[in-house]
This record gives C-alpha cells, sequence and structure tokens, in this order.
C-alpha cells in the first residue's frame, strides 16, 4: 500500500484504473461469455453466481456467496473507512431470448468498477470502501427490494450503475450514451376471476364466465389506452384460461404491468386500470380478486454524478449526454425499498421507493453497435450484448464509473454537493 503523499491528479487516476484493468482484459471477457452463453431467469441466476464469485475469489476478494438469504445473490467489500460506494451487478436474463437485456453486461462494468477502485484505494491508501453486489431478479421478481430488506444497502453512500442500449438511444440525437435516464415508475397488478362453471352447450345459462370477465377487463383498458399520456404504458398476460371450449370457465388468472414517467402519474393510472378490471368482473358478475404489488419507482437523476460520469467518458472519447428529458418507457429496480419514506420526503404517500429516493445514484446507460431498431428486449439484442464490441464499451464505463466512485471517496465537496442536490430533487 502507498500511502498517498500529495493529491494524484485525475490523470494519476485514469492511468491507475487503466493499469489496474489491464492485466484482467481476458479473464474480463471470459467472465462476460460465461454469463451471456447461459442465460438463467429470475433467482435461478446459479452459474453467474458461481462464475462472477469465482472470478472475484481468484482476485483475491473475500465473497459472501448466497447473501442475504438470497440464493443467488452474493456481496464483497474492499476497503475500510470512509465512504460506501456501491455497484451493481444484475445478471438475470430473460425468457426465450436470453440477455437481450443485456444484464452480462451490466455485471461486465459493475465488476470492473469495483476491481478498478480497489485497486485505486490499496494504491493510494485512501479510506473508503467499495461494494459489489449480487442483485438477482431485476426483470421480473425485484431482487433488490428482498437485499433491501435484508440491509443490503445499509450504509451506502453512492450507488453506480449502468444499462447498455443502442448507440442510437433517442431519434435525432448523437451521442453513444447518457448519463441521466428518466425511466418509468411501475407497478404490477395480479387479478383472478372466479365464476361458475356449466356445461358450454347444455346449460350455459348456469354458468358464470371467468374467461369474459379477463376478456372484457382486457378490452376495457384497451379502450383507456387512447387517454394514456405518452409515455404511460399498460401491458398483459394471461396466465390461467381455459383449455377446453365447451365448459364455461370458472377460474381465469392475469398479470398487468402499468408504467407511467412519476409517482403521481403511475397512482392514478393504477385506479383507472383496477376500475377496468373490477368492471370487467361486475359485468359478468365473477368475484375479481386484486394484488398489486412491485413497485419500481421513477429515478432522480443527480447533476453531479451524470456530470462527472460525462467528463470521464469524454477522457475515454465516449460523446456521452450528461442527460435528457426524453423518458424511456422501460423500469428498472434499481432499489426498490420496502420502508416509510416520510421522513425523508413527507409528501410521498408510497411505502416503496427506489434507491435514488434515499441517496445519490447513477443509473447511466451506455451505447454498444448493432442493427438498426436493435433494442433491450428485442432478439437482436442479444446478440449484440454477446459481442467483443459490446464489452468493450462495458469496460470502459466501469472505468469511468470508478473514477465517480474516487471522486465521491476523496473529494468532500464534490459528494457534498451531489447529497444536496439529491436531498433537494426528493423534495421537490
Amino acid at each position: 500500500m502507498t500511502i498517498l503523499q500529495t493529491k494524484p491528479t485525475i490523470a494519476d487516476i485514469k492511468a491507475s484504473v487503466d493499469a489496474a484493468l489491464e492485466s484482467l482484459q481476458t479473464t474480463l471477457r471470459e467472465l462476460n461469455r460465461e454469463i451471456w452463453s447461459n442465460p438463467e431467469t429470475a433467482y435461478q441466476e446459479f452459474k453467474a453466481h458461481d462464475a462472477i464469485c469465482n472470478f472475484l475469489e481468484a482476485q483475491g476478494f473475500t465473497v459472501t456467496r448466497h447473501a442475504y438469504g438470497l440464493d443467488t445473490s452474493f456481496e464483497a467489500i474492499s476497503g475500510s473507512g470512509g465512504r460506501l460506494i456501491n455497484f451493481n451487478a444484475e445478471y438475470d436474463a430473460l425468457p426465450g431470448i436470453g440477455h437481450a437485456c443485456g444484464h452480462n453486461l451490466i455485471t461486465t462494468s459493475s465488476v470492473a468498477a469495483f476491481l478498478a477502485l480497489s485497486a485505486l484505494l490499496k494504491q493510494y491508501g485512501i479510506p473508503g470502501r467499495t461494494q459489489l453486489l449480487g442483485t438477482p431478479a431485476e426483470e421480473n421478481g425485484g431482487g433488490k427490494a428482498k437485499l433491501i430488506d435484508a440491509g443490503a444497502y445499509k450504509g451506502v453512500d453512492i450507488s453506480l450503475m449502468a444499462h447498455a442500449g443502442p448507440e442510437k438511444l433517442f431519434p435525432g440525437v448523437e451521442a453513444t450514451g447518457v448519463g441521466g435516464v428518466l425511466m418509468n415508475a411501475r407497478k404490477q397488478i395480479h387479478c383472478e376471476f372466479t365464476g361458475k362453471s356449466a356445461h358450454a352447450g347444455g346449460n350455459p345459462w348456469e354458468g358464470v364466465n371467468a374467461l369474459d370477465a379477463l376478456v372484457t377487463s382486457y378490452n376495457n383498458v384497451a379502450v383507456l389506452r387512447q387517454q394514456l399520456q405518452p409515455e404511460e404504458r399498460v401491458h398483459c398476460a394471461f396466465l390461467d384460461t381455459p383449455k377446453v371450449a365447451n365448459v364455461i370457465p370458472s377460474y381465469t388468472k392475469a398479470y398487468w404491468q402499468v408504467r407511467s414517467p412519476t409517482l403521481k402519474g403511475l397512482n392514478r393510472l393504477m385506479i383507472k386500470v383496477r376500475n377496468c378490471i373490477e368492471a370487467g368482473a361486475l359485468a359478468t358478475g365473477c368475484e375479481v380478486k386484486i394484488l398489486e404489488d412491485e413497485l419500481y419507482t421513477d429515478i432522480k437523476i443527480n447533476d453531479t454524478l451524470c456530470e462527472r460520469y460525462q467528463a470521464h467518458m469524454g477522457s475515454y472519447d465516449r460523446n456521452v449526454l450528461k442527460s435528457h428529458d426524453k423518458v424511456l418507457t422501460g423500469s428498472s429496480d434499481i432499489g426498490i425499498l420496502h420502508f416509510t419514506l416520510s421522513r425523508l420526503c413527507p409528501s410521498l404517500t408510497t411505502t416503496t421507493g427506489n434507491v435514488s429516493y434515499i441517496m445519490p445514484t447513477l443509473h447511466t446507460m451506455f451505447g454498444i453497435p448493432g442493427p438498426d431498431g436493435s433494442f433491450p428486449h428485442h432478439p437482436s439484442f442479444e446478440a449484440a450484448a454477446g459481442t467483443d464490441e459490446a464489452h468493450i464499451e462495458a469496460v470502459v464505463v466501469g472505468k469511468s464509473l470508478a473514477m465517480i466512485g474516487w471522486e465521491m471517496v476523496t473529494d468532500k465537496a464534490l459528494f457534498e454537493q451531489a447529497k444536496a442536490q439529491w436531498q433537494k430533487c426528493i423534495q421537490e
């Protein structure tokens, strides 16, 4: 360990970051390829869990496997004293289209950032800590909610991560990434309709048709869509429907996702969608059971973190926007919380919130090469996420995140600026 005598310049830090990752390029690529080649869905990411833990242990880190009561989570912490910088590693895939979400690249960038910041803290003898947290089930299941309930984010001062996207993220905008990304708030609705069976040919009048209730509710929402705001979305999956045609079905089940740019807008839209579902039950005489869960909030953009990301990516000759006011209609579980936020934001009525509501957070997006029209959750994005070019971009992003982490640990004024901006943002 080298005890710091004079403050290194940002050029010194960049050189140290590059040197720290130079010898790991091959093994980092192998880790990325291992995750991408073995897509696993929510809470089934056993191969990814083991591959990442094995990699970290081979680099000399102590890793807590199956951390915080989740079989596919892990935690590694390095450094001592000082502020704690969190990096989130997501590695779950999508059914049928693998890593079309690009989560293998999230892992790559976060692992690279953790390795680089750990090396910086050791090289310069600076008080500070960094945490790499394995966060399963982002696509479905809200794994971060369970991690936060278990205390995984306790004591974290800054949370940093990055998500891959197309190089042309916004139409007409010439940039290969963006620091601050607005994302929709999202909530799920699970509904079950219960009616009464009867023979569809012999005595249908004695039945109460649960399929009619489900279809009617779906059509109600379809009519509602013409009154939605441009960035709002409602979509549905039928989970349990009749398997024969000659029986009036007594049971159906569906799953909805409702999205809006703000929590206030989401709450208004949830009421409308719930009314559509209840109206389907009322019209057909069925009973309906409705469960709402997994609130993914909108993201509070932090200008300081975005500006530093833009600057560091610029040092690697990447053209990155600091932020953009266009709402991406996707959502993220970047830290769902399950405790009351009234002490932080009295006007916030929900008891669930995003990690950006309780600490300065960066959730950036970086562009990777891909065919025209390629976008996360599109089958073509799966192939794009597995290329060498995408890996190179993820590593560059990881380096930039590490340098932000360094600044948040060593520059008290910059950290306080980021924290003040966050405090102002959540009170608006």
